[in-house]
């Protein structure tokens, strides 16, 4: 789940506890962005936990993080902007289809946060997208969700939490958040190769990317989701990243990879020529599982 606190260390331990304080649920990992202002939470557990988990998250962050003050580079709508269910083992993808809409109308009900449902889980074809859902983001949508009827909830009141916003839930498989660094810190030239490169421009199958200048480094941002890391390797968003930025003379400085990322997607030689930066084994998905329940 994304939550779109990623500065304060306390109040994302907070929200982390909630899922820590059921028994069968497992964290897996607190990926905090200061620069993104946004954090991935990722974790495991069964069907009726999970949904346990997820709420009793929510309904912390909600408690503790105000969207009215939130300035971050990175897109949001809500406190807890995006929870996906993603099956791993022995759940179905229409399984996590009814978690989805459970817990979104338990999140309407108990707090009062309108619920969108995205991807696998989605009521109408172009909310699949969460970019469709995203636009104009809380500041916009404030007005937006009372008078437009493309932007009613699928759950919820017609207008946003005063200060948690709205919620996206979903269904769908797993996914890579995958950043490059490029040698400037002109974000144009990063919002451009995003254009170039993402599969919705007529750029590499399921690919998703953003540009931002990242201020902490003083450089440019190519962000990305990849969906479909079995058909396009990161390797391959690597070199072309790598011949985009050629083209406005700049270069990559490093990449990385944001939370866990499944073992098919990646290979230990690949490491050193992706210039992954703080990467570490445990970020992969299957082996952090293994850690997590002591197998």
């Amino acid at each position: 789940m994304n939550v779109s606190e990623g500065r304060d260390a306390a109040k994302l331990e907070a929200i982390a506890a909630e899922i820590e304080a059921l028994p069968s649920a497992f964290l897996l990992s607190c990926a905090a962005d200061p620069d993104h202002h946004r954090s991935v939470l990722s974790f495991i557990g069964t069907p009726a936990s999970i949904l346990d988990a997820a709420f009793g998250a929510v309904k912390k962050a909600v408690q503790l993080v105000d969207l009215r003050t939130h300035r971050g580079v990175h897109p949001r709508i809500g406190v807890v902007d995006v929870i996906p269910f993603v099956p791993i083992r022995g759940v179905s993808m229409q399984k996590c289809q009814a978690i989805a809409r459970r817990l979104g109308k338990r999140i309407a009900q108990e707090l009062q946060v309108p619920v969108y449902l995205y991807g696998e889980a989605a009521t109408r074809p172009e909310r699949r997208e969460l970019s469709v859902i995203r636009k104009g983001q809380f500041e916009g949508l404030v007005q937006e969700i009372k008078v437009n009827r493309a932007k009613k909830p699928d759950f919820g009141p017609n207008s946003l939490h005063p200060t948690a916003g709205a919620t996206m839930i979903g269904a769908r498989r797993p996914l890579i958040a995958y950043n490059i660094y490029l040698n400037t810190s002109d974000d144009v030239v990063a919002r451009k190769i995003a254009a170039r490169i993402r599969e919705s421009g007529g750029g590499i199958p399921g690919v998703k990317a953003l540009g931002f200048y990242i201020d902490s480094k003083g450089l440019s941002q190519v962000s990305m989701n990849v969906t479909e890391y079995h058909e396009t390797s990161l390797l391959k968003i690597f070199k072309r990243v790598g011949e985009e930025a050629r083209r406005f003379q700049t270069e990559i400085v490093c990449s990385e990879i944001v939370g866990l990322v499944p073992q098919a997607a990646l290979r230990k030689v690949m490491i050193r020529t992706l210039k992954l930066e703080n990467f570490h084994s445990s970020q992969i998905l299957e082996k952090r599982i293994a850690e997590v329940l002591g197998s």
